[in-house]
């Protein structure tokens, strides 16, 4: 039986990455190692950190001014690295979910972090509009797509924010929903996010950073979390996850094949309105994220009360149907299916068959 992974991430990665990432593990492009093995200094190594900085750079249409950089240490350094590098007073975070709130939490070690909104008293069910930014703050912190809870800022909420935010820094952890629409990156200061959902195998973290916002803070901060050291380092300062890199460019390969992020999108939208419109017209499922902040990349729903005994039991059934990892995040239960760029229109008519098929069973 087929399986379609709907895992939140590590999550589904394009097949043909996943072939030719497997050849390298025997036999990294006809050189008689594996990339398991292989030095990062290797000479032959060094181009596949060069495409896949090139690769990001054209998908996303960085302009010059900015520099891309593959770190470890997933997102959750990064909550970190931000306001050692940023914060030399005073910070503001948009709390919209578990992972803006633990980066909230980590700017505060570094001097005032301002939470300007959240909506955890809604269970993070939408995205608030009703804030405003202090424009003395050294940066503005966002998080762009939200996997517990299903919620993404649409297109329209990002331009208030870039009114919102007057002349201060944006910082976005944009670790689920980066390459799967356009973005205007002139916009932020930082663009940072675990690879793991759209680009990588775990292990390897993407920064997209501009140059001059960097050298302003007073304290000492150490080597690592210096993102000079790793620009001028060309993100080989340390030894890089090689493995996951090589697997991040060859999936850049693949999106740019595919015709590029604005093509992605479109796709992305209609896998999005296909599973939300079944969800809306189901008599025994409903979607939890206000409908204006619903993401097209985790797509989150449970059973509605007079059904909510059948959970195992939709849990088994779709499992048993080869849905993979469509059981919600522990901390809200319900289901998740998180339907990333490589997820394609089969996959998700597959989901809306086995929903409807169990549907139809009750």
């Amino acid at each position: 039986m087929k399986q379609y992974n709907f895992n939140a991430g590590p999550s589904i990665l394009p097949q043909e990455v996943i072939r030719q990432t497997a050849d390298a593990v025997l036999d990294f492009e006809g050189h008689g190692l594996s990339i398991l093995e292989i030095s990062h200094r290797a000479k032959y190594f060094q181009p596949v950190v060069d495409e896949a900085e090139a690769l990001m750079k054209e998908l996303l249409h960085i302009p010059d001014g900015y520099r891309v950089i593959f770190l470890g240490g997933g997102a959750s350094l990064q909550f970190c690295m931000v306001p050692y590098n940023l914060m030399e007073k005073k910070s503001a975070y948009l709390n919209t979910g578990v992972w803006a709130k633990k980066a909230l939490k980590e700017a505060k070690a570094f001097g005032e972090a301002v939470e300007t909104a959240s909506s955890a008293d809604s269970n993070y069910t939408f995205i608030p509009t009703d804030y405003t930014v202090p424009q003395d703050s050294d940066y503005f912190h966002i998080t762009t797509n939200n996997t517990i809870y299903g919620t993404e800022l649409s297109d329209k909420k990002l331009q208030d924010i870039y009114q919102k935010r007057g002349s201060v820094t944006l910082v976005a952890d944009m670790s689920s929903d980066i390459l799967s629409r356009p973005v205007d990156v002139s916009q932020y200061g930082i663009i940072y996010g675990g690879a793991q959902k759209n680009l990588a195998p775990a292990g390897v973290t993407f920064v997209i950073i501009r140059e001059d916002i960097l050298g302003k803070v007073s304290r000492h901060i150490p080597t690592m979390l210096d993102y000079r050291t790793h620009i001028d380092g060309g993100s080989m300062f340390n030894t890089p996850p090689v493995l996951p890199l090589y697997s991040a460019m060859l999936t850049l390969r693949w999106l740019k094949q595919f015709g590029g992020v604005e093509a992605i999108e479109k796709r992305n939208i209609r896998k999005a309105e296909l599973l939300y419109d079944a969800i809306d017209h189901s008599k025994i499922f409903v979607g939890t994220a206000r409908e204006e902040d619903r993401s097209r990349m985790n797509v989150c729903f449970v059973l509605k009360p007079e059904y909510q005994d059948l959970q195992d039991d939709f849990f088994r059934f779709a499992s048993e149907r080869g849905m993979v990892g469509v059981k919600g995040h522990r901390s809200v239960g319900g289901f998740r299916a998180s339907i990333y760029n490589a997820m394609d229109i089969e996959g998700v008519e597959a989901l809306i068959a086995c929903m409807k098929d169990y549907e139809k069973s009750k």
